[in-house]
């Protein structure tokens, strides 16, 4: 048996998909023995219960007087060093460039070289922060300092590339579901809540940001819902959602559209739907099509980022360019009028979903390369997921 491991990871608790692939992560890796030190502002969402071998240890922020504004970033390296000392961490995996890459370096200067730090981006700390010329310098150092670079797509790994002139070697390391969780979910009763019997529900989910063009969404259904009788349910709170509201309302489409709020248990919701729809502008990966994907229901999204390497154009899904709701719409009428095809497409979502995507093949990756910064000698099985 290989040595078990002692891993700090750091990531965003509450917020978006990194914090989410990072807690479940831990959790997996927990299972396979390894103890693992949750080291964050506040309890990560998805922890959820007790569990064997995770430890929680929160980032208290000095409030002295004299700081305009309280010192996070100085506060968390210290805890990362605190905790690596305490716990003899073999390792930090710390998920977002920014600031936590950073302070992990921090971390490491203050606790020695024995101490290993692993950076996983995710997606907007490339896309939009590497951007701002004042942040470029910090995010190309915290990458370079890193004793192992993984990104969740090929895209976000050309991207980091050509923004920061990145040479380093990066891990491909893909987001993942648990096939414990994310299976399609008998959901009659509650699909009756928003549903008549031969009406199909079109569903989207994020954080109502911009980047996400959910006024596309919007378009999207109301070309659907003139040829398919149609629900619409949008899952998720942010900044563009009075936006929405107010296209919904100058649409006449209030009564067909329903608005569930943020969910935490989204299998469940996702197994409601016929079609998602994932019309960013910009998406590193896209986990809810994952998902989505999981759960058997293909999706209707746009050529951005990392989609393409997640949905099979023709096969899960389909795929448009960005802003193109016509075409969007087109492909989604199709696969609701089609029975036999929307069967196929169901199908390749579940296999791919568990072939390719599976916890078991994406932790053990991970593993490998937690290895290998350590330079511990290890045969990591490649899992047969099926």
């Amino acid at each position: 048996m290989e040595r078990r491991l002692k891993i700090g990871i750091t990531c965003y608790p509450t917020l978006g998909g990194s914090g989410v692939v990072a807690t479940e992560l831990g959790k997996l890796l927990a299972e396979r023995g390894h103890e693992i030190h949750f080291i964050t502002h506040s309890v990560p969402f998805r922890l959820g219960h007790f569990q064997k071998n995770i430890f929680y240890h929160e980032v208290e922020v000095n409030d002295y007087y004299v700081f305009r504004y309280p010192p996070y970033d100085l506060s968390l390296a210290s805890k990362m060093a605190q905790v690596a000392k305490m716990q003899n961490l073999d390792l930090l995996h710390v998920h977002y460039a920014v600031p936590h890459a950073i302070c992990a370096y921090l971390a490491k200067e203050m606790v020695g070289e024995g101490l290993k730090t692993v950076t996983t981006l995710h997606g907007t700390d490339i896309t939009v922060l590497a951007q701002d010329e004042s942040l470029k310098d910090l995010i190309r150092l915290a990458i370079n300092k890193s004793d192992a670079v993984t990104a969740v797509s090929n895209d976000l790994i050309q991207e980091t590339r050509d923004l920061l002139d990145i040479n380093k070697p990066i891990d491909l390391t893909y987001n993942f579901v648990d096939k414990r969780v994310y299976y399609p979910r008998e959901c009659s009763s509650l699909r009756s809540d928003f549903v008549g019997k031969n009406e199909k529900i079109l569903m989207h989910i994020s954080n109502f940001r911009p980047v996400k063009r959910v006024s596309d969404v919007v378009d999207i259904f109301a070309k659907v819902s003139e040829h398919v009788p149609s629900r619409l349910l949008l899952v998720g709170e942010g900044p563009d959602l009075p936006k929405v509201q107010h296209k919904i309302r100058s649409l006449g489409l209030e009564n067909k559209v329903h608005f569930l709020g943020k969910q935490d248990d989204v299998a469940h919701v996702i197994s409601i739907a016929d079609i998602m729809l994932l019309p960013s502008e910009k998406e590193s990966f896209g986990l809810v099509a994952l998902e989505a994907m999981a759960c058997g229901v293909p999706t209707i999204g746009s050529f951005a980022g990392g989609i393409p390497e997640l949905v099979t154009h023709g096969e899960t899904g389909f795929l448009s360019p960005i802003g193109d709701t016509e075409d969007m719409a087109h492909h989604a009428i199709s696969l609701l009028q089609d029975e036999t095809m929307y069967q196929q497409f169901r199908e390749a979502c579940l296999h791919r979903a568990r072939t390719q995507f599976c916890n078991d093949l994406i932790t053990a990756e991970y593993e490998r390369i937690y290895y290998r910064v350590l330079g511990i000698e290890a045969e990591i099985p490649v899992p047969v997921c099926d």
